[in-house]
């Protein structure tokens, strides 16, 4: 009896140690399809579902413009004037003394 039941159970265990291990990676992708009509036909492949995304949509921003630093750049014009000289009014040289006109 035991005969009996170890090659089914071993042909389970088989089968799902395939299929554990086919689902543990990301990239296999198995499809089995079984076609019962007037013969037996059967598809196997390992093909990666068709995903079809939308185009992507670009929006460009406004452009934007800087004008850049002039290249030449003078020094500004310091003028100097000279100190104003106050000349404070007074006496002349020789006009303080008190002149005596001789009358005859």
């Amino acid at each position: 009896m035991q005969r009996k039941l170890f090659r089914p159970l071993a042909a389970v265990a088989l089968v799902a140690l395939a299929a554990s291990a086919a689902q543990a990676r990301d990239n296999v992708f198995w499809s089995v399809g079984i076609d019962a009509a007037p013969g037996v036909s059967v598809g196997v492949g390992n093909v990666r579902p068709a995903v079809i995304a939308p185009a992507p949509v670009l929006i460009a921003p406004q452009p934007v413009y800087v004008a850049p630093r002039p290249v030449v750049v003078s020094r500004p014009v310091v003028l100097m004037e000279p100190e104003p000289v106050y000349v404070v009014p007074g006496r002349h040289k020789g006009h303080h003394k008190h002149h005596h006109h001789h009358h005859d």
